[in-house]
């Protein structure tokens, strides 16, 4: 399998996190507006550097190199406000989009990692 850009291991990334996160916070609550809430505060920039930072003792060199190399794409416009967690959370993107694609097994690790932070 080709590997992809960094972008695009961020984009799949995005939507594999989303899903993982409703998929857990579905059972939580009946409903709507509280499960929009719950998800919007864990899918998003803020929420997602965070979850790099606890998992950052984990990453294997390559990972670290994936880590690198998304951190260091060209933020656009309307994100640099905030350009630092920005790129944290497009690295988080690119790490779950790179395990998704290339290695589900360490996927399921990281996100037992994660599992335990979503459902504080």
């Amino acid at each position: 399998m080709q590997e992809l850009n960094m972008r695009n291991y961020a984009h799949l990334g995005d939507a594999v996190w989303e899903l993982f996160v409703r998929e857990h916070i579905v059972d939580l609550c009946q409903k709507p507006k509280d499960l929009h809430k719950i998800t919007t505060a864990k899918v998003n920039c803020n929420y997602q550097a965070e979850m790099l930072n606890i998992i950052e003792e984990e990453l294997t060199e390559k990972e670290e190199e994936i880590k690198r190399r998304a951190r260091n794409m060209e933020v656009p416009v309307a994100r640099r406000n905030n350009q630092s967690e920005y790129r944290q959370a497009t690295a988080f993107e690119a790490l779950i989009g790179y395990w998704y694609r290339e290695d589900k097994e360490r996927l399921k690790k990281i996100l037992e990692i994660l599992l335990k932070e979503i459902l504080k």
